[in-house]
């Protein structure tokens, strides 16, 4: 079929990827070059990128409201749209171009987490499944048909960032069946959204990764895996011998621990932290501007002794 695809992330590289062997892919819609890194050059998305790799025509509109861009989708006669972390949201105006629909790939099991960050809350929230969904489009945020689902398991400790590759690639497998159906059948089986079961997954708010010591173990747990790699659920550790001076570390994995204290408090010689009810213990490390740290290697250069307060504030 000839498509268009719409995507931004990393996560929708390999759904592109998948599509582009089996169908005509008449133009790639991304977002924009955005400054990014020390040097805050303008860098293309990961979909703008493989699309360049692929020789597919790359288009970077900020908004597809304006006719003009209505019209300059509508000339490539797509027969449908495939929508995966667009970042735009489509009128229905584009909605109605294609003569098959818009079909969106989806990172949850549908209708529980619509919106921005699905796979971050799944794990925030402690949830033991998650998955993908192909979803016809509608005028609404995530509210359109369901057209077919893969369930993942969440396995302990499994951070935002794996549960995201993961996701990524069974997705594009589904996503590249729903097609195939499409192509083969001229329409795809579909069936409404349970009104039960709603959830909403806002995007991320930078106040939510600090982490919050005086709730349960694996509250905590859930965060950190859940922030993780970015943007990171983060804490203040004072300098040894410097009470005054507190460094922000961001935490990236960690593990279930014995013992108990006050929340916030070091209870070991090897970074156990109580909470609210429980511990954890940090795997993996991060201060500000260096390099991921496995904690043996952490505390080497930044011990940290039992006793220690976790700063309840930044300018304490």
């Amino acid at each position: 079929m000839r498509i268009v695809f719409m995507g931004s992330p990393d996560f929708a590289v390999p759904t592109l990827r998948r599509l582009a062997e089996r169908h005509d892919v008449a133009a790639v819609y991304t977002q924009p070059p955005r400054p990014a890194g020390r040097g805050k050059k303008n860098r293309p998305t990961p979909v703008a990128r493989a699309a360049a790799e692929m020789g597919i025509e790359t288009r970077w509109p900020k908004s597809l409201r304006p006719k003009e861009e209505r019209a300059r989708l509508a000339a490539l006669e797509p027969e449908a749209i495939v929508v995966v972390a667009y970042g735009l949201i489509l009128p229905e105006a584009v909605l109605n171009i294609p003569k098959h629909g818009c079909y969106n790939l989806h990172a949850s099991l549908l209708p529980r987490w619509r919106g921005a960050a699905p796979i971050q809350r799944a794990i925030m929230a402690g949830d033991e499944t998650t998955g993908v969904c192909v979803m016809r489009m509608d005028a609404g945020l995530d509210t359109g048909d369901v057209c077919g689902c893969y369930e993942v398991a969440i396995t302990e400790g499994m951070t935002a960032g794996e549960l995201h590759d993961v996701l990524a690639e069974k997705g594009a497998a589904l996503m590249a069946a729903a097609l195939d159906e499409l192509e083969r059948e001229g329409s795809l089986e579909c069936i409404p959204q349970p009104t039960v079961g709603v959830t909403h997954a806002p995007k991320i708010d930078k106040r939510e990764a600090r982490i919050d010591f005086s709730r349960p173990a694996r509250e905590v747990l859930a965060q950190i895996h859940g922030l993780s790699p970015y943007p990171g659920a983060w804490m203040l550790l004072p300098r040894q011998g410097e009470a005054s001076s507190a460094v922000r570390v961001r935490v990236l994995r960690a593990e279930p621990a014995s013992g108990a204290g006050m929340p916030g408090e070091v209870i070991d010689d090897d970074l156990a932290i109580a909470c609210g009810e429980g511990a954890i213990r940090p795997l993996l490390l991060q201060r500000e501007g260096k390099a991921p740290m496995e904690r043996v290697a952490f505390l080497r250069g930044f011990p940290v002794a039992k006793g220690t307060r976790v700063v309840a504030s930044e300018n304490a």
